[in-house]
This record gives structure tokens, C-alpha cells and sequence, in this order.
């Protein structure tokens, strides 16, 4: 079997830091399903899923079996009034104890939810936005941690032209979220093509473009987009994710391939099933297009 890290994050088990979304499943049962997946890593998930103490987190998951890889980071950066260094410093406190190593940044509108209308950028906010940006990949730096961009549907960067912008005018480095970028109107597989370079972390989402083109259109919102399937177990859905995997490993790519569906639970699911059912399907498309790389 080829060598590839797949890591797990809650969101695929509807875990999910907006309000009302839906049933919040426990972290023992998330890190568990994680582990019986083989899955040795996990993204953090949203905060109050893990303890806060930067030590009990990293005792809760070390006795799951788990290494941390670090999380996705909601935090507003393009407010010249807003000062974003001080809450990415306390949050990297618990990057330092559990010794996670990946930062990933949502540039949050400010208002709750990503269904709102966000606030259109002019340079000057662009020019505050990329310099938060490179301030907090700097203080990562110093700290060993690596940070990355994640664009995403009702944030300030979600667009192509908003991914231009900061390509241009930032040294951030990425995280590829195949779902969300398409949804914006960027083409994955062409963004690794382009910009594998700048890839240093992944969210692997499939999706049904049926589904997503009505939210792209603004006919529903991207929480029923979510509810009527628009998200499907990796090689079932309309975005080429083999092409996507294999070019980022033959480019050298080491960084981890996580399974981040965002995905609403509506009630407990059944032992064996709910999530659990596609976080399978989707490990095992993961596994057989690297070893069928491999075997090149």
C-alpha cells in the first residue's frame, strides 16, 4: 500500500461551529469512528468540540490514538480596527502543546453563518487583509507551524478573483479545498497545476455540481445545499479528485489529504452508520489512487 497521510476532520460528522447546525455528534464517537478508519490524525474542529486548555487537548487526543494536525480557524482579517494577532496567538498555544503543525485560516466576514452578504473589499481592505495574512504566517513561522488559507463559501476570499488577490499580494500558502473552491468558481485540478507550490494543506470534498451550481446562483443557501446532497463520498461526484490527489503527489506534495465533507446530522446515527458510512468510501478512493500511482 502506497505511504499516503490521510487525516480525518470533524465537520465530516456534522460537527460545526454556526449556530443550529444541526446534531452535534460527541468527540469520543467522532475520534473513535476516526481511528476504527485508520485515520491517525484529525483537524481540531470548532471551538468546544476539544477542551480549550491547550494540555487537556492534546491529552483527549493522544487517548484516542490520535496526532493532531491542527484546524480550521475562523477569524476576521480584513478590518483595519481589528487586531487578529492576539486570538491566533492563544489558539496556537494549543498548536504548541499537541504539537500540531497546520493553521488553517477562514477569513470570516464578522457575521454569523456563510449565507450572509459579505462586504465587497477595495484595495485598501485587500492591503489590510493580505498584511494580516502575512503577520500571522510570520509569528507561525517562529513556532514551526505551518499557515494556510482556506477559501470558503461566505467569507471574504471565495471567489477566483478574491484567490488572485491574495496570490498576488500575499505569501500565505493554501489549503485546497476541492468543494469550496469550485463552488466559488475555481478550477481545482487547474489550481494544482498552476499553483501546486503554494498547496500545503487539503480538504478533499466531491460534489454534486447540480446541487452546487444552485448555490452558486444564490437560488438556495449553501446550508440547504448541504442538505440536498451537494456533497458526495470522494470519486462519486463531478470533481475530478483522482486527478487532483495524483497531481499532488507527483508534485512533491507532503502535506495531509483530509477528509473535511461538510456534512449536517440531523440525529444520532446508528452504530456503523451516518458518516461513518462515507468517511469509508471516500478513505478508500484516497488509497487506491495512490497506490495505483505508485504502481507506475
Amino acid at each position: 500500500m502506497a505511504d499516503v497521510k490521510i487525516a480525518g476532520a470533524p465537520i465530516s460528522w456534522g460537527v460545526c461551529e454556526v449556530p443550529n447546525w444541526g446534531h452535534q455528534m460527541t468527540p469520543e464517537r467522532v475520534l473513535k469512528e476516526m481511528a476504527e478508519l485508520g485515520l491517525g490524525a484529525t483537524e481540531f474542529g470548532p471551538e468546544g468540540f476539544l477542551p480549550t486548555e491547550a494540555k487537556l487537548r492534546a491529552e483527549v487526543l493522544e487517548a484516542h490514538g490520535m496526532e493532531a494536525v491542527g484546524g480550521f480557524f475562523p477569524v476576521v482579517l480584513h478590518l483595519a480596527d481589528q487586531d487578529p494577532m492576539p486570538i491566533v496567538q492563544k489558539e496556537l498555544e494549543a498548536y504548541v502543546a499537541s504539537g500540531a503543525k497546520t493553521l488553517v485560516l477562514s477569513a470570516i466576514t464578522g457575521l454569523d453563518g456563510y449565507d450572509v452578504k459579505r462586504t465587497t473589499l477595495d484595495e485598501a481592505g485587500w492591503k489590510v487583509l493580505n498584511g494580516n495574512l502575512d503577520r500571522v504566517r510570520e509569528y507561525c513561522i517562529s513556532l514551526g507551524i505551518t499557515a494556510v488559507l482556506h477559501p470558503h463559501v461566505g467569507t471574504m476570499v471565495e471567489t477566483k478573483d478574491d484567490i488572485e488577490h491574495i496570490l498576488a499580494g500575499s505569501k500565505i500558502d493554501f489549503c485546497l479545498d476541492t468543494g469550496h473552491m469550485i463552488i466559488g468558481g475555481t478550477d481545482p485540478v487547474e489550481f494544482v497545476h498552476q499553483h501546486a507550490d503554494r498547496v500545503k494543506h487539503s480538504h478533499l470534498k466531491d460534489v454534486n455540481l447540480k446541487v452546487a451550481d444552485r448555490v452558486q446562483a444564490g437560488e438556495i443557501t449553501y446550508y440547504q445545499g448541504i442538505l440536498e446532497g451537494m456533497y458526495v463520498p470522494l470519486g462519486e461526484g463531478d470533481v475530478d479528485i483522482r486527478a487532483i490527489v495524483r497531481g499532488l503527489i507527483q508534485s512533491g506534495y507532503q502535506g495531509w489529504f483530509t477528509l473535511e465533507q461538510d456534512n449536517v446530522v440531523n440525529s444520532e446515527p446508528p452504530v456503523g452508520g451516518g458518516p461513518l458510512d462515507n468517511a469509508k468510501k471516500s478513505v478508500a478512493f484516497i488509497r487506491a489512487v495512490a497506490d495505483e500511482l505508485a504502481a507506475e
